[in-house]
């Protein structure tokens, strides 16, 4: 059932239900404060909700506390003061104190990919749904947030089952995350759309007053959020759907690239040409590196292996090679480097000893401090194993650039990773990066030589400026 609200249609009843504690309003906990928990706890304190954010992690929690926002996200540490001097937002490491507090409880700790496999690493979901579990003493609503294999919410029924005496009527509930890093704010307070998997007509109503502080501010707004109540498979699916749809999109335009890179071809304007037909729009059809984060990769990798478990792998077969172009653009731009720079590949591929690369970016995406997964660290590493000297520049993620890959030099300026350099690579598309000054650059650099990674700068203006440029899929 899809439901447009608010609407000037009369909505479907929905059950209205007195939150267990008595409260006005649901009160509502986040269990992990990652990117996730994190961001959907403070933004939840700014719709009104009295929230509370659990964590293991008694650093991470400390400094919430104290008004400092683990991750950069725009927007979110004004909020997060805001709301906590406003007393309707705190964080604990204290697990009785979180059950005590809530009556919806929602998951949002990280499901990585396994260790020894494809498939996603439910070991933290299983932890925190058991320890919360274990604490009830009233009836509440446990709803999944995180993504998993589709399956999972039956199961975390059971643990639930287990864990919990069956007359406090404890339920589970699942409603999917679709936060985009570096908008991630706005997907929380204004979403595309909200989906609940649900069983009873109790949790539809606990999860309607839950997410009724949305509703409101779109009302104020005179704007329309949908929402699909559904059952527990199809509201674990939707995420991994979007994100492999997502994925695939990303991989063919990146596909086209290497076609036009064969061929002689644009792969810039043959994107702009496609992106006009209304059928296949012209978002997430830049071609370049491809798609990275914690996210995406390792989602089509357990969607891929859930698939396989439930006999359905041969129908998404082709994700395997989906994920096999992603990471085929990634060598690309170390074949340009090499090319520019006039080395020779063999067969363990070039050598570029005794040149320096500057590399522009780290984070898989701007507006954003996370090098999980992204391609521009990943390409830096690779042009450092062959042999060159690389300098590393990003506005947000140096530190957690340099914990993950320390053995580049990172710089605290793109002037001074440029400086000296007889490559520049552009990989990460930060509007520092694309408003540059290319005259400016070029009187740094030792060598005019650039690789435009993310197809984000103005090729015709850095070429008037004397700079060999290449790009991905264009001649």
């Amino acid at each position: 059932m899809t439901i447009p609200y608010p609407n000037t249609q009369p909505m479907p009843a929905i059950a209205a239900v007195t939150p267990p504690s008595g409260a006005a309003r649901p009160r509502v906990t986040f269990l992990g404060t990652g990117y996730l928990g994190a961001t959907y706890a403070i933004c939840y304190a700014e719709l009104g909700y009295e929230v509370l954010g659990f964590d293991v992690d008694a650093d991470k929690i400390a400094k919430l506390n104290a008004g400092e926002v683990p991750i950069h996200e725009p927007g979110l540490d004004e909020l997060l003061r805001r709301n906590l001097a406003a007393g309707r937002l705190r964080f604990s490491t204290d697990i009785q104190e979180t059950a005590d507090f809530g009556d919806v409880h929602f998951i949002c700790v990280g499901t990585p990919q396994r260790a020894d496999g494809m498939g996603a690493d439910l070991s933290y979901v299983e932890a925190s749904v058991t320890g919360l579990a274990q604490h009830l003493t009233r009836k509440a609503l446990i709803v999944g947030k995180s993504t998993v294999p589709v399956g999972t919410a039956e199961w975390v029924e059971q643990l639930v089952g287990k864990h919990t005496p069956a007359d406090l009527g404890v339920e589970v509930a699942w409603s999917p995350e679709f936060l985009q890093e570096g908008f991630a704010v706005d997907d929380v307070l204004r979403p595309n759309r909200i989906v609940v998997g649900v069983k009873s007509e109790w949790a539809n109503g606990m999860l309607f007053a839950a997410h009724k502080g949305v509703f409101d501010l779109a009302a104020t707004e005179d704007r329309e959020v949908p929402l699909v109540v559904t059952d527990f498979a199809t509201a674990e699916l939707v995420k991994v759907a979007a994100n492999a749809f997502l994925a695939t999109k990303i991989s063919f335009i990146n596909a086209m690239a290497e076609v036009c890179e064969a061929a002689g071809g644009d792969v810039t304007q043959l994107a702009r040409s496609i992106g006009y037909d209304p059928r296949i729009g012209n978002r997430f059809l830049q071609a370049g590196l491809g798609f990275g984060g914690a996210c995406l990769p390792k989602d089509i990798r357990a969607f891929q292996a859930r698939a396989q478990e439930l006999g359905a792998g041969e129908a998404l077969r082709f994700l395997h090679e989906v994920d096999l172009i992603n990471q085929r653009r990634r060598s690309r731009v170390v074949q340009l480097a090499a090319e520019l720079l006039g080395r020779r590949s063999g067969p363990a591929g070039p050598d570029l000893s005794g040149t320096r690369v500057a590399v522009l970016g780290a984070t898989f995406k701007p507006n954003t401090d996370d090098v999980r997964d992204a391609p521009a660290l990943a390409v830096a590493s690779l042009l450092g194993k062959a042999g060159a000297d690389v300098h590393v520049f990003d506005p947000q993620g140096i530190e957690n650039a340099r914990r993950a890959v320390p053995e580049l030099t990172y710089e605290e300026t793109m002037n001074d990773a440029v400086r000296g350099a007889d490559l520049v690579c552009v990989l990460t598309e930060w509007a520092e990066f694309r408003n540059a000054d290319p005259v400016a650059l070029g009187e740094l650099a030792n060598g005019r030589k650039v690789v435009d990674g993310r197809n984000c700068l103005d090729s015709t203006l850095w070429t008037q400026a004397g700079w060999e440029y290449r790009g991905m899929g264009r001649p």
